[in-house]
């Protein structure tokens, strides 16, 4: 099919993003019943029905569900040949689009982000922070180039790039008695409260994981699933969360705040994990970005993350 039909692609797409006929035509600035008119064209080009009409407006048939996973792929590719004709003439512009754990969102990420755009400044990045199993599932349906997770879940469509080891610590208040301890175990920090995120998170799932094998338990005061309250909240408590090494980046330096390894006799850890949609060729800068990712994780694999945190006096 010919470029131009890219634009009625993109009406059928939206529409099945929505879940509305009138709300895709607004946001696509034209009248609903041209975008009807683009669907039904393609119905009949096809010869069976993509949307079902339902209460709250329209949703897939399984037909059209496998041809709106074509169309994402077609855009895929389409976007990968964009960016080697600028490549060529020396543009390198671009969009990368990644989804991310939480927990590297605000530093780590934030900073690859910063320096990529220093060296490719006609470069844009759009970032989402999903769980581990909504970064898999945007990447399958072509919503994200690269996904950076926390243990995600096994995935036929999932193609590791790089894997970084991750172990778990506990986050508390600098004044906090068990600051005063190098490492912990969890029964220590049974003993007080603690706040955790909700069980989106990989993070959770290592400190469930090992709850249902020990008769330790927990007294959740706190459940979120955002990291920036469950830090105020510990700062500001006798609480106490945890995170993994990579998320604790941007808290190392707040006086305020103690940080200390969960004791490997828990094996309280986990992978972080670089990706890409399985037999894929990503377009050039998300390539050249997920290059950078990858040495910058692996750096991180041969400087001890305990180097960030600050030990007891």
């Amino acid at each position: 099919m010919a470029l131009r039909n890219m634009r009625i692609w993109r009406y059928i797409d939206e529409v099945a993003r929505i879940g509305s006929v009138r709300q895709a035509a607004e946001r696509l600035h034209v009248t609903p019943s041209a975008v009807l008119r683009r669907i039904q064209d393609v119905e009949t080009d096809l010869g069976a029905t993509l949307f079902e009409r339902t209460a709250a407006g329209v949703q897939l048939t399984a037909v059209g569900e496998i041809f709106v996973r074509w169309i994402r792929s077609q855009d895929a590719d389409l976007r990968r040949v964009y960016s080697q004709i600028e490549e060529l003439s020396g543009l390198r512009r671009g969009e990368v689009r990644v989804a991310c754990s939480q927990a590297v969102a605000d530093s780590f990420l934030l900073d690859e982000i910063v320096d990529f755009r220093t060296r490719h400044p006609l470069v844009s990045f759009s970032v989402t922070v999903l769980d581990h199993g909504g970064a898999i599932k945007a990447l399958s349906k072509y919503e994200t180039d690269i996904v950076l997770v926390f243990g995600p879940p096994r995935s036929a469509e999932l193609q590791p790039i790089m894997s970084l080891g991750q172990r778990l610590v506990a986050v508390m208040s600098s004044d906090h008695p068990l600051a005063a301890q190098p490492s912990l175990r969890l029964r220590d920090c049974a003993l007080y409260n603690v706040a955790l995120p909700d069980r989106n998170f990989g993070g959770r799932k290592i400190i469930d994981d090992l709850l249902s094998s020990s008769s330790t338990r927990l007294n959740v005061a706190f459940e979120t699933n955002s990291f920036d309250m469950l830090c105020n909240f510990v700062r500001q408590t006798d609480a106490i969360t945890f995170q993994i090494e990579i998320g604790v980046l941007r808290w190392a330096k707040d006086p305020r705040i103690a940080i200390r390894p969960i004791d490997d006799a828990d094996l309280a850890h986990g992978p972080l994990v670089l990706g890409q949609l399985k037999g894929r060729a990503l377009p050039i800068a998300e390539a050249k970005f997920a290059e950078q990712l990858a040495r910058r994780l692996d750096e991180l694999r041969t400087l001890p993350m305990a180097s960030a945190v600050r030990q007891p006096d």
